[in-house]
């Protein structure tokens, strides 16, 4: 059974790039653009991995991963924290996020990480 991963992303390019690279690499992929769609989503979905945007409109993704942290049926669900502000990795990482990927990003890169945290 193919690992599940949900996305949360409010750029349409950027969520169509990483949804499709990573349902080439075998994944079985969810989409949003929406914060508040994500904990839903995830109850419904039960992903094995959570890559959130940090700033979306609404809740950002570092309350998202918190809230997806605290909560008992989620809390070792590994989550990334796509980010377009360099040299917060301190202040991400205060989220409990598992991994940072940096905008723009390398899609070599966001599939290591995305492979270390659930292979």
């Amino acid at each position: 059974m193919s690992k599940r991963i949900l996305i949360l992303d409010d750029n349409q390019d950027i969520l169509e790039i990483v949804h499709e690279t990573l349902s080439y690499e075998k994944f079985d992929v969810k989409s949003t653009s929406k914060g508040a769609d994500v904990m839903p989503m995830l109850a419904e979905f039960g992903a094995d991995l959570v890559i959130l945007d940090y700033r979306v409109a609404g809740i950002n993704g570092g309350e998202l991963c918190k809230q997806i942290k605290c909560h008992p049926d989620f809390k070792d669900i590994p989550v990334i924290i796509f980010s377009a502000y360099i040299n917060h990795d301190d202040e991400l990482f205060g989220y409990g996020c598992d991994a940072i990927i940096n905008k723009p990003f390398d899609l070599t890169e966001l599939v290591e990480k995305v492979n270390s945290l659930i292979l």
